[in-house]
């Protein structure tokens, strides 16, 4: 055969045409046993020229436009031609109709937990691709020099997600969803709580909406965002579920999943990722109360970097950010 192994899953895409061209091969080859010894030797040189012309004659065909025309799925399982290297834009999303109008940022508030994060983001991004969900990853990491404030990082994720995603998804760096039935489609009727309190492996009380959350950026406008005041570890959620509830917008939470406990990997370490649970100064009589107006319109950060990285080969873009605490309000985001 004149046709090696490695082309074989391009010739394997025109299947149909291959077998022809096959054909044809052995009809000549045929003749050409039955030529008398007295053929010349230009006639034999031209029949191997006919036989080598053919499949390069199909393969600048199959390469420009005037040949059959190409399968109009660009699907991840669609076989590649080699001569037409993908586009990035359908290397990531695929073609418009098969991944959806919709784009989600996932929005990561991050500090210190490295270890995670090279887990996080290839497992994420595959994750997502294979739903074939648009998405960009973005890492929010807080540079200054206050305690942790993931309301306010997610806030600020949310500000700098840009005008090409209309969806988040709050999403803990620790928790990785493992059955796939889970949905992370845009969730036009509401917040969608994914890590819902039936299937977190560690908090099950019923106004938990913290791991992960979906919701529009519409609806995410409507609430302000979230509350500021939260230095430190906890309480920012169940204000936030106040938010959601006094904004009327219902919550749903997955139904049909029978993985229990198991639905999600939580990579939290107690013993080597200490907490800060320290309640400092008036915090520990403040953080129950629900925040009126503070949120995305009392913010106060700078954007210190923006990087572009790539880990596993999954892409995602880092947002080094400077937090500004108000001593008045919250003399409680420094250690006293």
């Amino acid at each position: 055969m004149m046709f090696s192994s490695r082309r074989k899953p391009v010739l394997y895409f025109k299947e149909e045409r291959r077998n022809e061209s096959s054909q044809k091969v052995v009809h000549h080859e045929v003749k050409a046993e039955c030529l008398p010894r007295r053929c010349s030797v230009w006639k034999l040189f031209a029949l191997c020229l006919v036989l080598l012309s053919a499949p390069l004659l199909w393969l600048q065909l199959s390469c420009s436009g005037d040949g059959p025309a190409a399968s109009p799925h660009h699907g991840r399982d669609a076989p590649q031609q080699p001569c037409r290297p993908e586009s990035k834009a359908e290397s990531a999303w695929g073609d418009e109709t098969s991944w959806g109008p919709h784009a989600l940022a996932v929005v990561v508030p991050f500090r210190e937990r490295f270890e995670e994060l090279m887990v996080f983001v290839p497992f994420m991004h595959t994750f997502l691709s294979q739903k074939k969900i648009r998405h960009k990853i973005l890492i929010v990491n807080q540079a200054d020099h206050y305690r942790f404030n993931r309301a306010s990082l997610i806030n600020v994720g949310y500000l700098e997600s840009g005008n090409d995603t209309d969806y988040l998804a709050m999403h803990d760096v620790d928790l990785l969803p493992l059955n796939e039935a889970l949905d992370y489609s845009f969730p036009a009727e509401g917040p969608f709580h994914v890590a819902s309190p039936e299937l977190h492996p560690i908090y099950h009380y019923k106004t938990y909406v913290g791991g992960i959350l979906l919701l529009t950026k519409a609806h995410y406008q409507m609430c302000n965002g979230m509350s500021n005041r939260f230095w430190g570890w906890g309480r920012e959620d169940d204000e936030f579920y106040r938010r959601l509830k006094k904004a009327n917008l219902q919550l749903f939470r997955p139904s049909g999943i029978t993985t229990g406990s198991e639905t999600f990997l939580h990579l939290h370490d107690p013993g080597w990722r200490k907490r800060d649970q320290k309640r400092v100064a008036s915090q520990k009589q403040e953080q129950f109360k629900v925040d009126p107006e503070g949120g995305l319109s009392n913010l106060r950060y700078q954007v210190e970097s923006r990087q572009q990285l790539t880990i596993g080969g999954a892409p995602c873009t880092v947002i080094n950010v400077k937090l500004e605490c108000d001593l008045e309000q919250t003399p409680w985001c420094m250690f006293a």
